[in-house]
């Protein structure tokens, strides 16, 4: 089993990655990481000394001062050496640079330097050493005003804020999944191999194309309850970022509009540009179902009789949304990825509960983790 640190875990690309290891349990284990960790070295020096392989990802992206930036990137590098010097420990350390190496700023170049530092230590100490040359990446839980223009577009689009394009600029883009995917990759490399990769970009986007998707996602989708077509890949992971913004707390469950006459009820359960499955569950009084999380599929939990409960919960927090449905007054809550969810039957009858999720299902390939919520 390898032991893996992972330095900055507390940021966007760090979280996800971890999220990822965790899938694995059998094969890997995460050495406990603190960001307090560089400011005392007795701490560095036994995370260091414990991992068979480091991901360092601690760095400052964006700051008033362009030299502090600079100067805390390298510095955090050179605290990494010293402490592998100190403690003789050759782990394989996987670098996260950037795209901006080439470019005329201070965050680029802190991103070079610290790459050719960290290059020169494994030559000098036949470890190994991969380093991540990066585009721009989005995706799931990015800070806005930080990580990426689509995370500030999201948040702003879900809290009635307006975005404005002032460059209309064309942007190599990678979503994180992707990006993740090409991290992991090289987890098995032999000893002493050193690389450099150049991470290639989903695709080139321009600022007006993104912010067109995402306006259309908040009409239909977050104002109209309909699930919009996703022609490709790109649109669905878009549509995936963009939900990871909703206040979901306060936006499900959202009630069905319910037609009444004297033959009975009538109620329109989904508006779908988006292809998929539907499926139908009758769950008994005390029963749970669920407790599992998808990392990539949409999916809408609509109770038509009885009463429910759903809770859900982000991956690695405590905090529990709990959502209240009853039959009487339909309604329905779509589950956020990274979030393990449940429904369990709080009423005296069956429960009558609709499924939908936007691909079939596949057993070799469920996307379906299991963890209690």
């Amino acid at each position: 089993m390898k032991k893996i640190g992972i330095t900055g875990q507390e940021g966007f690309l760090g979280r996800h990655i971890l999220n990822n290891l965790k899938l694995f349990p059998d094969e890997y284990e995460i050495i406990n990481y603190d960001k307090s960790f560089f400011a005392d070295k007795s701490s560095l020096d036994q995370f260091v000394s414990s991992c068979d392989v480091i991901y360092h990802l601690a760095a400052m992206n964006r700051h008033e001062d362009q030299q502090f930036i600079y100067d805390t990137n390298v510095n955090l590098v050179k605290e990494l050496i010293e402490s592998l010097n100190r403690t003789s420990s050759q782990p394989h350390i996987l670098f996260s640079s950037s795209s901006q190496e080439v470019q005329d700023n201070l965050y680029g170049k802190s991103k070079l330097k610290g790459r050719e530092l960290l290059e020169f230590w494994a030559k000098e100490n036949n470890a190994s050493f991969t380093g991540f040359i990066i585009p721009n990446v989005y995706g799931p839980f990015g800070s806005p005003f930080y990580n990426s223009f689509v995370s500030t577009f999201c948040h702003l689009l879900n809290n009635d804020g307006t975005p404005e394009v002032v460059n209309d600029s064309e942007v190599n883009l990678i979503y994180v999944q992707n990006l993740v995917n090409a991290m992991l990759k090289p987890l098995n490399n032999k000893q002493g191999s050193i690389n450099r990769i150049a991470v290639p970009e989903d695709g080139t986007y321009k600022v007006t194309e993104v912010l067109h998707l995402l306006n259309r996602y908040k009409n239909d989708y977050l104002n109209k309850g309909i699930m919009p077509s996703l022609e490709n890949q790109f649109e669905l992971n878009m549509f995936n970022t963009f939900r990871s913004f909703i206040d979901h707390k306060n936006h499900f469950p959202v009630v069905y509009t319910q037609h009444k006459d004297d033959r009975g009820a009538f109620v329109e359960i989904i508006r779908l540009e988006q292809h998929g499955q539907v499926s139908f569950s009758t769950t008994v009084p005390g029963v749970t179902r669920g407790n599992h999380y998808h990392t990539r599929k949409i999916e809408r939990f609509s109770v038509i009789k009885g009463k429910a409960l759903i809770e859900l919960r982000k991956i690695n927090t405590d905090e529990i949304l709990s959502f209240y449905l009853d039959g009487d007054q339909p309604s329905y809550v779509d589950m956020p990825i990274w979030y393990t969810h449940n429904i369990k039957n709080i009423g005296d009858e069956e429960l009558y509960t609709m499924f939908w999720i936007n691909e079939f299902y596949n057993p070799n390939d469920a996307d379906t983790y299991f963890e209690t919520v």
